[in-house]
């Protein structure tokens, strides 16, 4: 089936793009993340450098409903173009004698924005260019573009961050967001030949705040809610996780230990991703209790033992009930939501799910000057223990089936949204 899907030119130019793309991302966050480091002195900063990136997924839900209705290639396209420009600002400021922690905690949320429509973006897409029954294995191959990269570049960039320097690595940054932003604009997508009609601002600005609120409605009157509870104590603990890394490795090691703590994150969640289909033929209910309870153990014991390799090893492990997890519940939804609902059902998710994070970075950042880097690091591992509570004590989603045979109804979704996709 994969060798279908690369013969789709439209899915072969959203794949490399966000291949290309991922690898920007990468690359930046561990620079922008370690400069922060450097210039700032202390885990607070990274910590406020966190809850800034953090902060604007938590608004990702105000995008869905523009996502839904805006051409999806130019949102694309544009968006890698603008955080290209970004970037350079950076070796601009610093060349000029400007850089500063301050320019770089300003630059960093506005880049964070743009990709609030560029991912979800890339979610919606999905469905219309790939058929329903290509739809898991399309959204491991996208895990694996985001995952796997990350595993690569973020180990990657920590070493070389060693050897040449932040600045050169945001120089290389900018050329792979103007790679990305060609291939997206090679993706031909059919769009509706009707003749557009003049639209008023106050009949759009009302359409709008409807399909914003259709959105939130759906969530709220499904099961999809339930689980939320679990995804933002999560979130909150991955958020102080993110912000004290910089430290925790640097008390063990240095910068390279750095990316390749964050090169576990992504090998971990890869791992997952690539165990998705295996995975998804045995109950979501049982088997996101057993892989989270087993998960944040792992987290535990790898902020305990000594042997860096074996730590960094365990935490990688940790990863892997978030990385399946998000493909089989991403691609449930795909099947069972509209292609014009899943903009915004997918930025609300999101959005509710992520909100913790920018207040767990601020705070573990606060708490690790505070106490230690490690402590918050072990604290960061009951979030994960968390979600198998929430799914333990929840008869719903205890008791979820298979995502095979999963519908509707079992997640307190409308029979009527269910859908059948077509391939352009």
């Amino acid at each position: 089936m994969i060798d279908l899907l690369f013969k789709n030119r439209n899915f072969a130019s959203l794949f490399f793009g966000r291949l290309v793309t991922n690898m920007g991302d990468s690359i930046y966050y561990v620079a922008a993340m370690w400069l922060v480091y450097e210039l700032g002195g202390s885990a607070f900063y990274t910590g406020l450098a966190g809850f800034l990136t953090l902060l604007p997924g938590t608004c990702q839900f105000l995008a869905g409903p523009l996502v839904d209705r805006w051409q999806i290639k130019k949102v694309l396209v544009w968006t890698q173009l603008i955080q290209a420009m970004l970037v350079l600002m950076i070796p601009l400021a610093h060349y000029t004698g400007y850089l500063t922690v301050t320019f770089i905690l300003v630059i960093m949320p506005v880049i964070s924005a743009l990709n609030q429509f560029a991912y979800p973006g890339q979610s919606a897409l999905l469905p219309r260019i790939l058929r329903r029954d290509q739809l898991v294995k399309g959204n491991s191959l996208f895990s694996f573009a985001f995952q796997g990269v990350d595993l690569a570049f973020n180990a990657l960039a920590g070493i070389v961050l060693t050897i040449v320097g932040a600045i050169t690595l945001y120089m290389f940054d900018a050329v792979t967001f103007i790679a990305a932003s060609i291939l997206f604009s090679l993706i031909q997508l059919k769009e509706g030949n009707q003749p557009q009609k003049k639209v008023k601002l106050t009949d759009t600005i009302h359409q709008y705040k409807e399909d914003l609120v259709e959105g939130f409605s759906i969530v709220f009157n499904s099961h999809l809610a339930k689980f939320l509870l679990g995804s933002i104590v999560a979130n909150f603990a991955i958020g102080s996780t993110y912000a004290v890394l910089p430290s925790f490795a640097d008390g063990r090691g240095g910068s390279e230990l750095y990316g390749l703590y964050l090169a576990a994150i992504s090998g971990g969640a890869l791992c997952g991703a690539l165990l998705a289909s295996l995975l998804g033929k045995y109950p979501i209910g049982k088997l996101t209790i057993l892989l989270f309870l087993t998960g944040g153990m792992m987290w535990i014991t790898s902020g305990m033992v000594k042997v860096n390799g074996f730590s960094i090893i365990l935490f990688g492990l940790s990863w892997i009930p978030i990385g399946a997890t998000n493909v089989i519940f991403g691609a449930a939804l795909q099947s069972m939501v509209p292609s014009h609902l899943l903009g915004r059902i997918f930025s609300v998710t999101a959005s509710l799910g992520a909100m913790a994070m920018p207040l767990g970075s601020l705070l573990g950042g606060y708490f690790a000057d505070l106490f230690s880097p490690q402590m918050v690091y072990l604290v960061s591992a009951t979030g994960i223990l968390f979600i198998a509570l929430v799914w333990s004590i929840n008869g719903t989603l205890r008791s979820l089936p298979s995502p095979s045979t999963l519908d509707p109804s079992a997640l307190g979704l409308p029979n009527d949204t269910a859908q059948v996709t077509e391939s352009v």
